[in-house]
């Protein structure tokens, strides 16, 4: 064993003992935030912020596909008011009823509309008091990410002499990935980077790297890399951090004909992929009706064991004792049976799709994978990616670490770097990775400056949007409306402190009508976004919008630029919001923020801003030296009615 073995252990051993360090500060952190801010509330205080609904108004009761007991509630005050509950939320089925036993319930968000929501429980059966009246439900606190990321890196930092431990020294530098012979395969719609990397992708190698900028095809090319690799496997598995991004690929695949299975809670599925999810496949299976009616058989066996009272005689006690007994062999029963039909349909299908997480769904527990490809892993937290790379013969790592980086919200997390990803590692150690670099998004101006700051230059839109305009006579691609000079002072809502410019919109808003009427006049379908990286200028714009009597018949979307990741329209505005005389830009000064806000316009990008406050910096000194080189200046005075 060489020192040069050993000075790389060490280093080996000393980072994945920093990741895991981070992920305990982590989950620390959620859980202390949690327990202490959202669990020691009184009811009222969580009601007021958005933590808890109660009382509850049953609307109805049923059962999933796959028995799992659900129940669909309005709440009956606060009608309208904001509140944090979301699809895919872990929450906290509670009764205030004196006498009930087991006076909670876990389950997850399937929908919320308004004051309407569908929770999913993790039980086969009802609770008793759930008719009783005084229910409630809590937001409540995730914990399971956090114990399947600890299990899957303790496996990934002990793997010793094993095909595990060869992906993992060279994702992280630590080892060199043996040459290949390159594949020859020329998918005719692909460029030549496209094709590289779907070769990179089918051939033997262990470790494959896909870097994807913005509008470079990078789903295109995963797709195509899969029809390929499913003609030699099955049960190939597909991956991403989200389950927005799940679906997404779920619903390329399908389209061309690909047998996907969609494996995860069906809460957190799009509701129009939910025939390629295990419980509607299990649901029109042959022999779903026959489980069915075991499991209902079941159900009602212990509903009638539960009806005795609790002094009952011999007699009554054997007859209750019988009805349990009957009750857990017919659920032994359809448990056998469900697990066979679930073998059917897993071995029959060419792809597997899920989140990181969702690789250990307990019906994926104990398999192993010929190849598991991870989209968007810039996005996703190094131990998240191990979770499906420690059950995989091979791995593929696509995205882009120039875009958003996964969230990290404990300071000591950050402070060991835990929002460093696995892709960042690799790209940095492995010197080997398949760069997309045709765009078929955005106008070559509106990508000139990201493809300089982040990509070398390395990109090239192609011909078919090179020179892509609105048809209308101002059609400048880029445009940059400077606020400097009109006082437009930035605010902050003392509650959320969010920052929001309620006159920066206005200069956005007249800017909006005089587009959307040259639109109309030359017939121009234009489909328009606005996005913010405050969560106050949205909610402004938003609120404002919807009462806007001459805007709000058009269809306007509004995000965070963090929502809108992976996401694009013909013209988008970016509302900077900052104007103050330190020149303090706060979230601006995430250019991997900007680089997504600046790459979401397809024929026009609008950005508003105050030139005093941004250009003290040196990103965004580069950034209007730019505006000034392709005269994409303009005035606020210009908008000022």
């Amino acid at each position: 064993m060489t020192n040069k073995f050993l000075n790389n252990r060490t280093v080996l051993n000393n980072l994945l003992s920093k990741s895991l360090d981070g992920l305990n500060a982590e989950r620390e952190q959620e859980r202390k935030h949690f327990q202490d801010w959202v669990l020691r509330m009184p009811l009222n205080e969580r009601k007021k912020e958005g933590y808890s609904w109660f009382p509850l108004e049953i609307q109805r009761k049923g059962y999933t596909i796959g028995g799992r007991a659900f129940i669909i509630f309005n709440r009956i005050n606060e009608l309208g008011k904001a509140h944090k509950f979301r699809s895919g939320n872990t929450v906290r089925l509670f009764t205030q009823y004196a006498s009930a036993n087991k006076a909670e319930q876990n389950g997850v968000i399937h929908f919320v509309e308004k004051d309407k929501m569908k929770v999913i429980l993790s039980s086969k059966d009802h609770p008793d008091w759930i008719d009783k009246g005084m229910c409630g439900i809590d937001l409540g606190f995730e914990e399971r990410t956090y114990v399947e990321m600890t299990k899957a890196h303790k496996r990934v930092a002990s793997a010793e002499k094993n095909r595990l431990a060869e992906i993992r020294d060279i994702l992280l530098g630590f080892k060199t990935q043996e040459a290949r012979k390159h594949s020859s395969i020329q998918i005719e719609q692909l460029n030549a980077s496209q094709n590289n990397a779907l070769n990179d992708l089918v051939d033997k190698k262990l470790v494959s790297i896909i870097h994807g900028p913005p509008g470079t095809g990078k789903t295109t090319t995963i797709v195509e890399a899969v029809r390929e690799l499913v003609k030699g496997m099955n049960n190939l598995l597909l991956c991403a951090p989200s389950n927005t991004a799940v679906d997404l690929l779920t619903e390329r695949l399908a389209s061309e004909g690909v047998s996907v299975l969609r494996i995860g809670n069906i809460s957190r599925v799009n509701e129009e992929l939910i025939m390629h999810t295990l419980e509607a496949k299990l649901g029109t299976h042959p022999e779903s009706k026959t489980l069915k009616k075991i499991r209902k058989d079941a159900a009602e066996a212990r509903r009638k064991a539960r009806r005795f009272k609790r002094n009952f005689d011999r007699e009554a006690y054997m007859e209750r004792k019988g009805l349990f007994q009957e009750a857990a062999e017919l659920e032994t029963w359809a448990n056998q049976l469900e697990r066979r039909l679930v073998d059917q349909i897993i071995s029959s299908s060419q792809v597997i799709c899920c989140t990181l997480v969702g690789a250990n769904d307990r019906v994926l527990e104990n398999m192993e994978f010929p190849m598991c490809i991870i989209d968007e892993a810039a996005q996703a937290l190094m131990p998240s990616c191990w979770i499906p790379i420690a059950k995989s013969s091979k791995v593929a790592l696509v995205g882009d670490p120039y875009q958003l980086p996964p969230t990290v919200k404990s300071d000591k997390a950050r402070k060991l770097k835990f929002e460093k990803t696995l892709l960042e590692y690799a790209l940095e150690r492995m010197g080997q990775a398949n760069l997309l670099n045709i765009q078929y998004r955005m106008n070559e101006k509106i990508m000139h400056f990201s493809n300089i700051q982040f990509y070398g230059g390395a990109l090239k839109a192609s011909e078919k949007v090179a020179q892509s305009r609105l048809k209308i006579s101002d059609n400048k691609p880029l445009q940059f409306i400077d606020t400097a000079g009109c006082g437009f002072e930035e605010k902050i809502n003392s509650s959320s402190k969010s920052r929001y410019n309620p006159e920066e919109f206005l200069i956005i808003r007249e800017h909006l009508l005089q587009l959307i009427e040259a639109c109309k006049i030359e017939g121009d379908q234009t489909e328009i976004a606005i996005i913010s990286p405050y969560k106050e200028q949205v909610m402004h714009i938003s609120d404002t919008l919807a009462d806007d009597a001459e805007l709000s018949a058009h269809r306007i979307i509004v995000s965070t630029i963090d929502g809108y990741q992976g996401q694009e329209k013909d013209v988008v505005y970016l509302s900077l919001v900052r104007c103050n005389e330190k020149g303090a830009i706060g979230f601006l000064k995430d250019y991997r923020r900007m680089n997504v806000a600046m790459t979401r316009a397809k024929r026009m990008l609008v950005m508003v801003g105050d030139s005093g406050t941004i250009s003290q910096d040196e990103f965004y000194s580069k950034f209007l030296d730019y505006v000034d080189k392709e005269q994409a200046y303009r005035s606020a005075w210009e908008f000022i009615q």
